[in-house]
């Protein structure tokens, strides 16, 4: 029997939900490895919606749930119902959805809170001693809950192949190590079983950052 992955999304499409590719990249790298994935996300409603041709918010209405059903292709479950005790690991991808409905870091930084449920499910897999994957902008989320922890989203220092670095300073000032890592490369927190990736954090080919997924995956995956 394989091992069993929680995957919690945020919602579809970059700009306000999960970002597609990353979602995607888990899946498939999950599937490789022989585990089983069990997609989860909360029954709310998204902070916005944007418009991903425009990059400018609409006047529409979205529910994380059900934009997240588009990526499962239907089998998803609400995050209210998550048990940690049947499951093994738990893998948060990125996107602008993880700030925006699973936590309010896309509007107050390090100040933010994060979604109830999302903490919940979060301390239930540390405190089970049960690996967690993050990626992107996810492993702010470890960031605020996990004081000290080692993370990655890449480089600390901005320029056009990291857009976002200003990113690992705040984390910094949260308390955590953050650890410079390439695209392709992953950093694993042993105490905390915490194993983070930069993804679309970098300027980068879409098929290195496939790669640095999947090496998060597969670590995810044996350290279950």
């Amino acid at each position: 029997m394989g091992k069993r992955v929680a995957v919690v999304l945020a919602g579809c499409g970059v700009y306000d939900g999960s970002e597609i590719h990353e979602s995607s990249a888990v899946l498939v790298h999950l599937s490789r490895e022989g585990a089983q994935a069990e997609v989860y996300a909360p029954d709310v409603d998204q902070m916005h919606v944007v418009d991903h041709v425009k990059g400018q918010p609409t006047q529409e209405k979205r529910n994380v749930l059900v934009e997240s059903a588009r990526i499962a292709r239907g089998n998803i479950k609400d995050l209210a119902k998550l048990d940690v005790k049947g499951l093994d690991a738990l893998i948060i991808p990125g996107g602008f959805g993880v700030a925006k409905n699973l936590s309010t870091w896309a509007t107050q930084g390090k100040n933010c809170i994060i979604s109830k449920e999302v903490e919940d499910v979060l301390k239930a897999f540390h405190a089970a001693k049960k690996p967690i994957g993050l990626c992107c902008i996810s492993p702010v989320l470890a960031a605020k809950i996990f004081p000290g922890c080692e993370l990655t989203v890449g480089h600390d220092t901005e320029c056009e192949k990291w857009p976002y670095a200003k990113t690992a300073e705040t984390m910094k000032e949260l308390g955590c190590k953050h650890v410079n890592k390439h695209v392709t490369e992953i950093h694993v927190d042993v105490k905390n079983k915490l194993v983070t990736t930069s993804a679309f954090m970098c300027n980068a080919p879409i098929h290195e950052i496939y790669d640095g997924i999947g090496k998060m995956v597969k670590e995810v995956v044996r350290l279950a």
